[in-house]
């Protein structure tokens, strides 16, 4: 609950939001305030609030669309496994002089650059292993409802639905009529029994927990009652980049000379970053001494121990569990 307070507080005193904020206590609030809001589930103890200056965004529309801007501008990319699939960043020098020269590909080719920035999830450990314990590779599960085109429509316009203890869906996709859901929890990690590091894994794994299985239908049963008992369909496990304080790395990487910059640990809330997150790179390229000005977002040196997530800076809340462990109690496929 304090994260609730904080996050409600955070937007009830700033002036722009201040005038779309409403409290929310029961099911006729909710219904009330939301008004496309067309659930007729009862949410029994529901309270919280509304933000309608917030929205929501399709996040693969949103990158085709910068992807074709940055080609029109010039911008090239080099995609597939051929060109595009990095195995490492290649260095020359070693120590205090170790410098960055480019990267190679996993077919072999070399990509010659003075800069490389990693901007990278969950796999960044696998190009940048001085990570560490700073960044985590962590889990949730994702899944589906597939509606009629009807459903689709009814619920165009709802807004982004977070219940703490179940989980969070937003409106359904009208291209494919797919209502994407997602528990909550503290999330599955995949540690290496040799570095203790938690890392993703290099294949997608299609499966949905029990456990999530139940929060997600018990989600739709309080709000979308009709719902609650169809299949779920393509389910997949969807892996972030984490960090205890759930702040972001933007820095450059000690002993590249500056040839290296990372940014990484989006803990589950960096695409709503997408307008701005270039600015922060920009800012730290264009520094005058070259150091990051904001303190939070600084290299941090690795820990021995990964830092439990404190509930003060965190939004989740249970026991973060070995994704190996809940694979085995779980079935391959819905």
């Amino acid at each position: 609950m304090n994260t609730l307070h904080r996050f409600q507080a955070a937007a009830d005193n700033h002036p722009e939001l201040k005038p779309f904020l409403h409290t929310i206590s029961g099911a006729d609030d909710v219904r009330n305030v939301a008004g496309a809001w067309q659930f007729t589930g009862e949410m029994p103890g529901w309270k919280g609030y509304v933000c309608k200056y917030d929205g929501y965004v399709h996040s693969a529309n949103a990158l085709k669309g910068i992807y074709c801007e940055s080609r029109k501008k010039g911008i090239g990319f080099f995609l597939g496994a051929n060109t595009g699939a990095i195995e490492n960043i290649v260095y020359e020098g070693a120590g205090d002089n170790r410098k960055s020269i480019g990267i190679k590909t996993k077919a072999g080719r070399f990509h010659a650059a003075k800069l490389v920035v990693v901007a990278v999830g969950a796999a960044a450990h696998k190009i940048l292993p001085e990570l560490g314990t700073e960044v985590t590779a962590k889990s949730w599960t994702v899944a589906h409802v597939r509606l009629t085109y009807n459903e689709t429509a009814a619920l165009r316009g709802i807004p982004v639905t977070y219940a703490r203890d179940l989980g969070f869906f937003f409106e359904p996709d009208p291209k494919t009529n797919l209502l994407k859901i997602c528990p909550m929890g503290a999330g599955y990690i995949n540690t290496n029994p040799l570095t203790g590091i938690s890392e993703a894994p290099d294949r997608l794994m299609r499966f949905v927990p029990k456990g999530d299985e139940r929060n997600m239908r018990e989600l739709l049963r309080q709000t979308l009652p009709y719902l609650a008992d169809r299949p779920l369909v393509e389910p997949f496990i969807c892996w972030f980049a984490d960090t205890a304080n759930s702040d972001f790395i933007i820095d450059y990487v000690p002993n590249t000379s500056s040839s290296v910059l990372v940014l990484s640990g989006d803990s589950g809330h960096g695409f709503k970053m997408l307008p701005i997150v270039g600015q922060w790179v920009n800012s730290l390229l264009n520094s005058q001494d070259g150091k990051q000005t904001i303190e939070r977002w600084r290299w941090r040196t690795p820990k021995s121990k990964e830092k439990s997530f404190d509930d003060d800076v965190s939004w989740r809340i249970g026991n973060v569990m070995e994704i190996r462990d809940i694979q085995e109690h779980s079935p391959s496929k819905l």
